[in-house]
């Protein structure tokens, strides 16, 4: 049995490293690319892969809007996070929207392989790095007695589709015809994300777009190279 792969990234260096690094595997076979998030949902849904390996930064659709739709829509798929970012509020939000595993970028060449088998299993699979600060704010939850989560009120997936196209300075038009939806529907949206964020400019939306990862602002991620076959011998 071949484990089905989709790669999720709008970098293509990164993809070609990732597929590089795959190929060699007897078990692991890439069906698919995507380089939106929107075409990662659009892949999800006709080649069923078992593991998508998956960008936060993807443009049109952020990777936790993606991770969200894909398992709602392919719930036999699980979602693999590989991100230069690794802030706790990022891998909150995957695992909430369904992702069972979350790997660093920089450390793809020697974690990668493990997780998307570990994944495929149904186990989770976080990086050294992250699991440790999970296990340690959810021992700090127990023993303080408060809930590791937060509790602010969060955008619907429509809505942090619009808050995504407005940042990356689409008009309503645009969205709307992006989404499939009427103008007024996108104004309804754009109004309700205004006031559940109290961000009433779209200056103001940008920077809390480009600060929550969900576009890509001065923080640019740095791509993964190509693995040498120096790193691929290591990595089998």
């Amino acid at each position: 049995m071949k484990i089905n792969v989709l790669l999720a990234d709008d970098h293509t260096v990164v993809r070609q490293g990732l597929r590089a690094l795959l190929q060699v595997e007897h078990d692991i076979v890439v069906v698919g690319e995507a380089e939106t998030g929107r075409q990662a949902v659009q892949l999800a849904k006709s080649l069923r892969p078992d593991v998508v390996v998956m960008d936060i930064a993807m443009p049109l659709l952020n990777g936790i809007e993606a991770t969200r739709q894909i398992t709602r829509e392919v719930p036999s798929a699980k979602v693999l996070i590989l991100s230069s970012y690794s802030d706790d509020e990022y891998v909150e939000q995957l695992t909430e929207a369904g992702a069972v595993g979350y790997l660093i970028k920089q450390t793809a060449t020697t974690d990668l392989l493990k997780a998307i088998r570990e994944t495929y299993k149904g186990n989770a699979f976080f990086s050294p790095s992250i699991s440790k600060r999970v296990v340690e704010q959810y021992r700090r939850a127990f023993l303080s007695g408060k809930p590791a989560g937060k509790t602010a009120e969060r955008l619907t997936s429509r809505e942090s589709e619009v808050l995504q196209l407005i940042a990356e300075g689409r008009a309503n038009k645009q969205i709307a015809g992006e989404l499939c939806i009427s103008i007024k529907t996108v104004e309804k949206h754009r109004q309700q994300v205004m006031n559940k964020l109290n961000i009433h400019d779209i200056a103001g939306l940008t920077r809390y777009a480009i600060a929550k990862g969900i576009i890509e602002g001065q923080r640019r991620e740095v791509p993964l190279s190509p693995p040498t076959p120096l790193k691929l011998a290591a990595a089998v």
